[in-house]
């Protein structure tokens, strides 16, 4: 067998999973802290304000990263689980649920920040904009998948049912992309590009991809002890638990 594809088999093993999540868990957070704390250092109070918004584009640095972790998320969720309902891997159904709680966090903080800068921008804390209503929508799909989960006993049925809605609510993804485009709509249109061309200049733009490499870092330390915390629970009573737990 290929060795990457032994290691993603071995991987699924839950006292492998267990030995992985806590070996990089704690290093996923150890480079966000830096990543996370430079960059939003640098955007809230070293790069010069913005020619038309002032200061007020500041927010900029917490809300476009979150609303870009809202999505890529929800989509990480989807790809979990529909390899859990076609493979029937436990560990894709645990790591799908555990991105819903930690997506939803970034949906709240999108839509607060949202707010916040809508006021001097529109006004208005909120306006029934394509792009905020569908963020929105998204945090509605987070909360039904969180609480469909918890709604059923049986964890591999619970986790299958969410994991379908999950599916189900990929498709919103593409509406929130291109609303500001499909839509007559008072959010700005897309500032910065991972690949294309940004609309700042680049001593505005560095700060924000620290923030942004910080915030995935940070995400995937959250995934993995939030997994590792649910595949514990699901095999309470194995034996490799039983001696981890006798372990002084």
């Amino acid at each position: 067998m290929n060795p990457v594809l032994l290691w993603f088999h071995q991987l699924g093993s839950p006292p492998v999973f267990d030995r992985f999540a806590a070996r990089w868990a704690p290093w996923c957070y150890l480079v966000a802290l830096p990543l996370i704390g430079i960059g939003l250092w640098q955007g809230l109070f070293v790069v010069p304000a913005d020619y038309q918004q002032g200061d007020s584009f500041r927010i900029f640095y917490i809300h476009v990263p979150s609303a870009m972790m809202s999505m890529l998320v929800f989509a990480l969720m989807a790809a979990y689980a529909a390899i859990a309902l076609i493979w029937r891997i436990k560990l894709c159904e645990i790591l799908a649920m555990a991105c819903a709680p930690i997506g939803a966090a970034f949906t709240v903080i999108t839509l607060a920040t949202g707010s916040i800068w809508g006021k001097p921008m529109w006004g208005a804390w909120w306006d029934w904009d394509p792009r905020l209503t569908t963020e929105l929508i998204l945090l509605f799909l987070y909360l039904g998948v969180m609480g469909l989960y918890n709604a059923i006993d049986d964890r591999r049925a619970a986790a299958r049912a969410a994991g379908l809605l999950a599916i189900v609510g990929v498709a919103l993804l593409p509406v929130i992309k291109y609303s500001v485009v499909w839509w007559n709509s008072l959010h700005q249109g897309q500032t910065i590009s991972l690949f294309g061309k940004s609309g700042m200049d680049s001593s505005m733009e560095w700060p924000f991809w620290l923030v942004f490499a910080g915030v995935h870092a940070w995400f995937f330390g959250s995934l993995l002890l939030r997994a590792r915390a649910d595949n514990l629970r699901r095999e309470a009573g194995k034996d490799w638990v039983a001696k981890m737990a006798a372990r002084p």
